[in-house]
C-alpha cells in the first residue's frame, strides 16, 4: 500500500516521503469515584510529503483508500510551500531500542477496571471525602516511514499509563492532589502512585501561611516538568534559534546555568515509553548532550531546520499532532544531584515545596519566565513540612533561578514517559500571597 503511493509520488516529484502511523488504544475512565467510560479506538493516518520544483508540499488523510486524492492535494499545495533545504535520508542501519512489550496487549479490560477502582478505593479508605478521577490506558502504535531515497523503517511501541486525581471542596477551600505513571510494560500495581497521593494528602492535612519574598523553593519532579521543561525545550529547539527567539542564540559553549545542571536528549533510553529507533523523518535516534555542567552544547534540528542552519540533523524531527516535522525533544534526561530529597528539604529554614502550579505556561515561556498560582504546595519551616499553602503565587525566570545555587535531588522520577528528572531546589524565587 505505502509502496504504491511512494511510486506514484516519485514519478511527479524530486523527493517523496510517506509516513504512516496506526494505533490501538483502550482507555478506562473513572469519574466521581466510579467507572465512567470504557472504549477501544483504532486510528490510522498517512502523511505524504514531497518536493516539487524545489518546494515542499505536505498533506494527510485518514482514508487509506484515497491515495490518488492525497497525492493530488499534496501537489496542489507544493507551489506555496517552503523552499526545500534538505535531502531525505537513504538506507540506514538502526540500533535496537526496547520500546515494545507484547505483554501490554495481553492486559485485560478486567485488570484495567480493577486497577482503576482499587486506586480510588485505597485513597478513599483514608479520605472518604475525596472525589476521584482515574484513567488506565493501554496502547500500541506502529510507525512506518519510506522515502524516494531508499529509507524504509518500521517500529512498534507499547504504552501503559495510569493516573489518579482527587479533589476536595470545603467551603471556599479547594484541594487538588494527584499523580501518574507511564511505562512501555504492563502496570498492574498502583502502590507507588497511591502512596504518593496519600503522602500529598497527609502533607495537606494542615494549612500554613506561605512564606513571602525571595525564598528557597523546591520544585518537585512534576513541577520541574511544568515550570522548566517547556522553556528548556523551546530554548534548545533549532527552529526557535533560527528565528532568533531563543535566549541561547550564540550562547553555545558559554556558562549559562549552574554547574550542577547537565541535560541529555536520549531517545535510545532503555525501558522508556518515549524511546524510538528513529525520528519522524527516518533519521536514527542518538544520545545528544544538550547542557554539560551548565554549558549549552547543542541545539536540536530536523532536516529542514538543519539545512537552514547549515548544519546536520540531530534526528529530532517530531510530527506531534501536525503533518510537518519540527524539531523537538525526544526523551529529556536530567542528571541527578548528590543530595537525598529529604535532606534537601531539611536544609531549608523557611521556604516552599511546589508540587504543581496553575497557569504556569501563560507567561513568556520562550524568555524563561514562569508565574502561576500554587495548585499544590507546602510551607517548609526549619526543615519540616508544616502544612499546605493557599492563595500563593510563585514567579521567576529560569535563567536567573537556574544560574547558581541550584541543588538537585539524588532521586529521579519519570514524568510522562519522556522526562527523567530530579527535584530542583532554587534559591531566591519570588513568592507572594494574599489574605
Amino acid at each position: 500500500m505505502l509502496e504504491g503511493l511512494l511510486e506514484k509520488a516519485k514519478r511527479v516529484a524530486e523527493q517523496a516521503e510517506v509516513f504512516h502511523v496506526s494505533q490501538k488504544e483502550t482507555p478506562v475512565i473513572f469519574e466521581a469515584n466510579r467507572l465512567k467510560l470504557l472504549q477501544s479506538r483504532e486510528t490510522e493516518r498517512i502523511i505524504l510529503r514531497l518536493v516539487k520544483d524545489g518546494r515542499v508540499g505536505v498533506s494527510s488523510t485518514n482514508n487509506l483508500n484515497d491515495q490518488d486524492g492525497l497525492l493530488q492535494r499534496t501537489l496542489e499545495v507544493a507551489p506555496y510551500g517552503a523552499e526545500a533545504r534538505f535531502t531525505l535520508p537513504g538506507r540506514v542501519e538502526y540500533s535496537s531500542v526496547d520500546g515494545y512489550d507484547p505483554a501490554v496487549e495481553k492486559v485485560t479490560i478486567e485488570e484495567m477496571v480493577q486497577l482503576g477502582q482499587s486506586m480510588i478505593d485505597r485513597v478513599r479508605r483514608e479520605h472518604d471525602g475525596l472525589q476521584c478521577e482515574a484513567r488506565v490506558t493501554r496502547a500500541v502504535a506502529t510507525v512506518s516511514i519510506m522515502n524516494s531515497n531508499g529509507c524504509a523503517v518500521s517500529y512498534i511501541k507499547s504504552v501503559c499509563a495510569m493516573a489518579l486525581e482527587g479533589n476536595r471542596v470545603r467551603e471556599n477551600d479547594m484541594l487538588f492532589v494527584g499523580d501518574h505513571e507511564v511505562s512501555p510494560h504492563p502496570i498492574l500495581d498502583h502502590r507507588r502512585l497511591t502512596d504518593t497521593v496519600l503522602q500529598q494528602l497527609e502533607y495537606a492535612r494542615e494549612t500554613a501561611p506561605a512564606p513571602s519574598g525571595p525564598v528557597p523553593v523546591v520544585f518537585s519532579h512534576d513541577a520541574v516538568a511544568q515550570v522548566f521543561e517547556p522553556s528548556l525545550a523551546m530554548a534548545l529547539n533549532g527552529k526557535t534559534v533560527l528565528q532568533g527567539a531563543s535566549p541561547l542564540v550564540d550562547k553555545l559553549g558559554q556558562k549559562i546555568f549552574d554547574q550542577g545542571l547537565t541535560l541529555w536528549d536520549d531517545p535510545m533510553y532503555p525501558d522508556c515509553a518515549g524511546s524510538r529507533i528513529c525520528d519522524d523523518e527516518g533519521m536514527p535516534s542518538q544520545r545528544i548532550m544538550l547542557v554539560d555542567h551548565g554549558v549549552p552544547k547543542q541545539f536540536l534540528y530536523d532536516l529542514q531546520t538543519a539545512g537552514l542552519a547549515r548544519t546536520r540533523s540531530t534526528g529530532s524531527a517530531d510530527r506531534g499532532m501536525g503533518n510537518v516535522p519540527s524539531p523537538a525533544l525526544g526523551v529529556l534526561i536530567v542528571e541527578p544531584g548528590g543530595t537525598p530529597y529529604q535532606d534537601m528539604l531539611a536544609d531549608i529554614p523557611d521556604g516552599l515545596l511546589v508540587e504543581g502550579l496553575l497557569g504556569a505556561g501563560q507567561t513568556n515561556v520562550v524568555g524563561g519566565d514562569f508565574s502561576g498560582n500554587v495548585l499544590l504546595g507546602y510551607k517548609i519551616e526549619k526543615g519540616r513540612i508544616v502544612g499546605r499553602v493557599k492563595n500563593t503565587v510563585v514567579a521567576g525566570n529560569m535563567y536567573q533561578v537556574l544560574k547558581q545555587g541550584l541543588a538537585l535531588s539524588r532521586e529521579r522520577k519519570w514524568v510522562g514517559g519522556a522526562l527523567l528528572t530530579p527535584a530542583f531546589c532554587c534559591q531566591g524565587v519570588s513568592v507572594s500571597t494574599k489574605g
